[in-house]
């Protein structure tokens, strides 16, 4: 991410790169689990902190992807995005 980019939000070029802990509903609904350390925008004009969507993106792939029965009620970004996949590549995302 660059430093400074335009906030989504508010528009202002104040943002920076900021590692944040989000939660995420598994894709069956069965619960949800925080992500720790997920690479994250935060606005100093606003403070308002969210993820790209290319992150969300990343995110919602990896847990269609993988058996989330193997994850427990937390985990860090890149232990997430490392787990084996059951599949290559989602294949409802068009």
């Amino acid at each position: 991410m660059d430093k400074f980019k335009t906030c989504e939000w508010c528009e202002e070029n104040k943002t920076q790169a900021h590692l944040s802990n989000v939660y995420w509903e598994l894709p069956d609904g069965s619960r949800a689990i925080q992500i720790v350390n997920v690479p994250s925008v935060c606005c100093s004009h606003c403070d308002m902190e969210y993820q790209e969507e290319s992150v969300i993106n990343e995110i919602e792939d990896q847990l269609m992807l993988i058996d989330t029965r193997l994850i427990d009620k937390v985990i860090p970004y890149e232990e997430l995005m490392n787990l084996p996949r059951l599949l290559k590549r989602n294949y409802f995302r068009f």
